[in-house]
This record gives C-alpha cells, structure tokens and sequence, in this order.
C-alpha cells in the first residue's frame, strides 16, 4: 500500500525515505513475481567434501570455550542450565522503550508491499530487483538489560543484539555474570523496523554492506539507552559486543567490520552471509557473500573475535540455482575457511540436527559462546 502524496510530504521522515528510495530504485523496470515455492533444506554433511574439518564433539556438549577452531554438536541439544532462572542468581533489570522513524536521520523507513516479491534482473543473475518498496514509517521496540552487579555511575561493557528483545539472552547473563564467567555487562536488543530481506526496512538495516547500521546505533541509540536506563557505556571497541541471528548475525558482522574502532566482539546465529544487500551496491554486488569471497581474503586481519553458528539444515534458498549464493551452510563454512587463513580468533559451530536459528541449539550454545566472545576481557569490571 503507497503513501499519498500529501503524507510524505507532511513528514519530514517520510519525505527524506522518498528521496532515498526514489535513488535507490531508480533501475527497477521489471514486475514483480510470487517467489518459487522454498523446498525443504536438505540435511548437510559436515564432513563433505569442501566443507571445513572440524573436532565432532560428543552428543550433548558444547566446545571448550576457550577454544579456537571448527565444531561439530549434536544431534542432542539439552539446553544448558544457565537458560534456565537459577535460585539464589539475582536477576537484572529490563527497561523497555521505542523509537519512531520520524525521529530518524538514518532510517525514516521503508517497506515492501505484502505478498509482492523481487524478480531477477534479466542482464545480471546476482541482482534482485524490488519495485514495491516505498516510504513508510514504522516504530521499533528497544529492551536493555542491566545486571544487579552494574554500580549506577560506572563504565560498562555491553552487548548490542539485534531483533529484540532477547529474553534468553539476559536469562543467560543473568548466571553468567553471577558465576564471574562474562563481564558486568549491559544487554542492549534493538527491534528491526519490520518486514524482511530485499525492500524492507530490516533487510535495509541488516543486510546493507556499510557502517550505517553501527553509525545508527552509536548516534540514535546508545544515547537514549544511558539517558532511559541510568547506565554509562563504555567507548572502549574491546568492551563492545554485537550478536543476532539470520540477518541479523550478517549485521553484527558488518558493525564491527566497518567500524572495528566501535566493535570487537561479534556473535552470530545461521548469519546471513549470502546475496541478500538490497539496494546494490557496486562496492559490494555480492552482498554478505563478499565477505568470504573476496573482503576478508583480500584485507588485513581486523581486530575481531567472532563466535558463529550454522545448521545442518540452515536455508537454502531457490536463489541459489540464480546466482549461486544463497546456501547459509556454504556460506558459513566459506566464513570459517577464510577467518582460519587469516588468523581470527573465531570459533564456529555446525549444529546437527538444526534448523535455521535453531531455538534448541541457542538454548544449547548460548552461554558459551557469550563466554567465548567475551575471552581476554577483565570478569568484573563494572559492579561488585
């Protein structure tokens, strides 16, 4: 459903999406079609050819979480006990808010008309072509953890997660910070701007390949986060985490690729690294995809330490028979092969008998990967 005229040009929010999209879809002249029924992802193989070799650990554990390298897990995913409220473990705070697009220099909103889909560019198999998406607002919700240790007026440490609020992830802190495993941290999940992939508004966040999203949550964010929640945040990038999952993994990748001088920590779930960045970019015609295919081969190792997932039946989708460049399994290994010849400190799991985001596997995972990803930082920095 479009705009009319008159409220975009009432709102000034709406009015600078205009012009944006309006330069950002200028090559879109071919209609839009329903998308090809997704089969079901077959079960991957980690140990087929190509794939990365990886220590298969016994069914029900996890990887040391001091550990660097490649994992198998699974077929067992028993949640670990820290998902669970631990009696005696004193329970953060959780202070919830929104944000208004109209309040937005960075994001005044997109989204894709319902049930309307991108069509392939006929003179290039690697571009999507979206005519439907156009100006709209939209309202995103914000819920930020702080831990009963966090002395009010201190520096924290914190983790920015996207597609929030993440309830298991501050139950897992919860333990975590209590057992001296993680940092006195604050939990920051931030909600898309709604819809999905290319066109809308969380496919614009997520999958963009630039420093737009990190510069967002810098500028519009965290200030709101310390004025609503009474906390301070520390400007130091080794005290700053970003996690998520599907695009949302893929964005917590792009936040401290571009901007490493904010971000150091990266956590991520069935990350998206495949061919998804709408609108392109000549930069980065690959989306996601460059990432293991030429961006972290070709560059110098970033200071970034990166946890990250995937399932043996992560998605698959019937894009890939386009361009090649829509397996999340393929993509993941890909990611794991580049960051060990470069010299990351990473560790990346192939989760059995797992889906995309796998609840039961997060569940599983959670708390060692935030344990991981949080190596080399002091335990107690920030509370009692």
């Amino acid at each position: 459903m479009h705009l009319p005229r008159r409220m975009t040009a009432d709102c000034p929010a709406l009015a600078r999406a205009a012009i944006f999209f309006a330069a950002a879809s200028s090559c879109a002249v071919v209609a839009q079609a329903q998308p090809t029924a997704r089969p079901t992802p077959p079960t991957r193989d980690p140990h087929a050819p190509g794939y990365v070799a990886a220590t298969e650990l016994p069914d029900g554990s996890v990887p040391p979480a001091g550990a660097d390298g490649n994992f198998i897990l699974g077929p067992t995913h028993t949640p670990a006990p820290e998902m669970t409220a631990q009696a005696g473990v004193e329970q953060g705070t959780v202070i919830e808010f929104t944000m208004s697009s109209a309040n937005s220099n960075l994001y005044p909103g997109i989204a894709r008309d319902p049930g309307t889909f991108g069509t392939s560019d006929p003179s290039d198999p690697a571009k999507l072509i979206v005519t439907t998406s156009h100006p709209a607002p939209y309202t995103r919700h914000v819920a930020v953890y702080v831990p009963r240790q966090y002395v009010p007026g201190n520096t924290a440490p914190f983790i920015v997660g996207a597609d929030g609020p993440d309830k298991m992830l501050f139950t897992a802190l919860d333990s975590l910070i209590a057992a001296h495993r993680v940092p006195v941290m604050i939990a920051i999940s931030i909600g898309n701007g709604g819809g999905d992939a290319q066109g809308s508004e969380r496919g614009l966040e997520y999958d963009t390949m630039s420093g737009r999203y990190a510069e967002f949550v810098e500028h519009e964010v965290l200030p709101l986060v310390e004025s609503k929640a009474h906390v301070r945040l520390t400007h130091d990038p080794d005290g700053r985490a970003t996690m998520g999952g599907s695009s949302g993994g893929s964005c917590a990748l792009i936040m401290g690729w571009y901007h490493p001088e904010l971000y150091h920590r990266v956590l991520t779930y069935s990350g998206t690294y495949v061919n998804q960045q709408w609108p392109p970019d000549a930069k980065t015609p690959h989306g996601a995809w460059a990432f293991h295919e030429n961006l972290i081969p070709n560059s110098s190792p970033k200071p970034l330490r990166i946890w990250m997932e995937v399932g043996d039946r992560d998605l698959l989708n019937p894009n890939v028979m386009r361009d090649g460049m829509h397996d999340w399994v393929v993509a993941n290994e890909s990611m794991a092969r580049v960051l060990a010849a470069k010299g990351y400190h990473y560790q990346f799991v192939f989760a059995r008998n797992a889906g995309h985001v796998d609840r039961a596997v997060k569940l599983q995972t959670l708390p060692e990967a935030l344990e991981y990803v949080w190596q080399g930082y002091p335990a107690q920095p920030a509370g009692r």
